[in-house]
C-alpha cells in the first residue's frame, strides 16, 4: 500500500461505533431505534454479559425505527440491547479446502470443527451476470441417469425445475446426479429440511464418493425464515465462487419451495399484504433475483437443479407457475409412476429440457423424439389395450410402441446405485430402437 492509498484509508476509516437500542420485539420481528443502516446490513445486538452478540439482518424501517430480524433465536434480547450495525451484507468463507464439508447458512461446519485457514470472504448477496456476457450453453452435460440423458439432456450452465409432491424420489435423484455427473464439485443446499433428512441424505443418498466432491449447505426447518434464505444465498455465493475460479459446479437446492415461504414469513412480519394464495409480492420478486445468478459466465458454469413441492401434486400452484417461467426446463416427476415401481419416476411427457436441441446431434434427438412417440402412443391407447378393445394391424405406430413398450420400461428404470455415462445411454438408446 503507497503512502496516497494509506492517507486515503485513514479518511475513510470510522474512528467511533454508532449503536442503537432495541424497542420492541414481535414475533420474528425486533424493531430498534438506530443505528444508521441500509436494507440488508448485518448487525450485532448485544446481550448480557458473558454472552455472544446476536447477528441480525435489516429487513425494513418504519418511520425511524429500523426492522431487523435474527439469524438465531431471541430469547436473550430484551428492552434497551444495544445494536450495532457493521455497516456490510453478510458475507461466508469460500474456498477448494471447504470441500467435503456440510456447512450451516453462515458458513460454519456443522460438526463444529474451526473452519481450514485460507479461506475467501464472498458476499452472499450477488447480482446476475450481464446477460450480453453469458456464453450459450454449447455442451451436454452427464447427469448419470439414463431418462434424463437420452430424453432430457442437460446442458452446461442450464437450470433445471424438479418438481414433484412429497415421497416422490426428489432426494434419492438428487444423490445420485450428485454421484454421477461429470461436474467438477457440487454445492447441495437442503433448505427448510427435517434435521432427522439431513444425515440420512448425506449418508444413504449422497454416499461418501458424493460428499468428497460437495459442499452441503444446510438450514433446517426449525431455525428462523432469515436463516433458511440465507442458506439459499451462501449456496449460491459459494457456487459463483467456484464458477468465477473456472469449475463446472452442479447447484443443487432442495427446496426453493421452502426459500419462498420463508421469505413470505418476513413478508407478513414487515407487513406486507399478502396476494396469490397468501405470498406476498417480495417472494416474486426475489425468486428471479436468485435463480438468475446461476448458468453461465465468462469463466465457467453452474447447472442448477431446484426442486419444487407442488401442494396436491398441482402444478399450476404460484411458486410451481413462476420457477417454471424462470428456468431453462422443467421434471415432473409423478407418484403414478412411481407406484407401480419406476425409478427415477420422471413423467418423460410433461417434462422438457429447453436447450436440449443445442446440445445433441440430430441423430439423438431423432431418436429421443421417436422414444416419446411410442411412450405417448401407448399412454394414449392403454385403457383400450389393457382391456382387449385393441385389434392388432389397426395402426403400426401403436403396434410397434406395445412390442416396445417393455423395453421401454427397462430402459428408463435405474437402479440407486447404478452408474451410466452418457456415451452408453445414447447407445443403448439407438440400440433399443434400431436392434443395434
Amino acid at each position: 500500500m503507497n503512502e496516497a492509498q494509506l492517507y486515503s484509508a485513514i479518511d475513510q476509516a470510522v474512528p467511533y461505533k454508532f449503536y442503537g437500542k432495541v424497542l420492541r420485539v414481535v414475533g420474528l420481528m425486533i424493531e430498534s431505534q438506530g443505528p444508521h443502516a441500509n436494507i440488508g446490513d448485518v448487525c450485532h445486538i448485544h446481550v448480557m454479559k458473558g454472552k455472544a452478540p446476536i447477528l441480525s439482518e435489516v429487513v425494513g424501517f418504519n418511520n425511524e425505527k429500523i426492522i431487523l430480524m435474527p439469524y438465531s433465536e431471541v430469547n436473550e434480547i430484551g428492552p434497551g440491547c444495544l445494536v450495532e450495525s457493521t455497516g456490510k451484507s453478510l458475507t461466508v468463507k469460500a474456498g477448494s479446502d471447504l470441500i467435503g464439508s456440510v456447512v450451516d447458512p453462515l458458513g460454519y461446519p456443522l460438526d463444529q470443527t474451526p473452519l481450514p485457514k485460507g479461506l475467501t470472504s464472498i458476499s452472499t448477496d450477488q447480482t446476475p451476470p450481464n446477460p450480453m456476457l453469458r456464453p450459450p450453453i454449447s455442451e451436454p452435460i452427464q447427469v448419470g441417469v439414463k431418462v434424463i440423458d437420452s430424453l432430457l439432456t442437460v446442458g452446461k450452465g442450464q437450470r433445471i425445475g424438479i418438481f414433484a409432491g412429497s415421497g416422490v424420489g426428489k432426494s434419492t435423484l438428487l444423490g445420485m446426479i450428485a454421484r454421477n455427473s461429470k461436474a467438477d464439485i457440487n454445492v447441495i443446499a437442503l433448505i427448510g429440511e427435517r434435521g432427522r433428512e439431513v444425515r440420512e441424505f448425506i449418508e444413504k443418498d449422497l454416499g461418501p464418493e458424493g460428499l468428497k466432491r460437495s459442499i452441503v449447505v444446510v438450514a433446517t426447518s426449525d431455525q428462523p425464515a432469515l436463516m433458511r434464505i440465507k442458506g439459499a444465498y451462501t449456496a449460491t455465493a459459494i457456487s459463483e465462487y467456484f464458477r468465477d475460479l473456472g469449475y463446472q459446479v452442479n447447484l443443487m437446492m432442495d427446496s426453493v419451495t421452502r426459500v419462498a415461504m420463508a421469505q413470505r414469513e418476513i413478508g407478513l412480519a414487515v407487513g406486507e399484504p399478502p396476494t396469490t394464495k397468501g405470498y406476498t409480492p417480495s417472494v416474486f420478486s426475489i425468486l428471479p433475483k436468485l435463480l438468475e445468478r446461476t448458468g453461465t459466465n465468462a469463466s465457467g458454469t453452474i447447472t442448477a437443479f431446484y426442486t419444487v413441492l407442488v401442494d396436491g401434486d398441482d402444478m399450476n400452484e404460484p411458486i410451481a407457475d413462476t420457477v417454471r417461467g424462470i428456468l431453462d426446463g422443467h421434471f415432473v416427476m409423478d407418484r403414478k409412476i412411481a407406484e407401480r415401481g419406476q425409478y427415477p419416476a420422471i413423467n418423460v411427457l410433461k417434462s422438457v429440457s429447453r436447450v436440449m436441441n443445442q446440445v445433441t446431434t440430430k441423430e439423438h434427438q431423432r431418436n429421443a423424439n421417436l422414444l416419446r412417440t411410442f411412450i405417448s402412443s401407448y399412454e394414449d391407447n392403454v385403457e383400450l389395450i389393457n382391456i382387449g378393445a385393441y385389434k392388432p394391424g389397426t395402426n403400426k405406430d401403436i403396434d410397434r410402441a406395445i412390442s416396445l413398450y417393455p423395453k421401454i420400461q427397462a430402459f428408463l428404470k435405474q437402479d440407486v446405485e447404478e452408474v451410466i455415462s452418457l456415451e452408453e445411454t445414447i447407445h443403448s438408446m439407438d440400440s433399443l430402437l434400431n436392434g443395434g
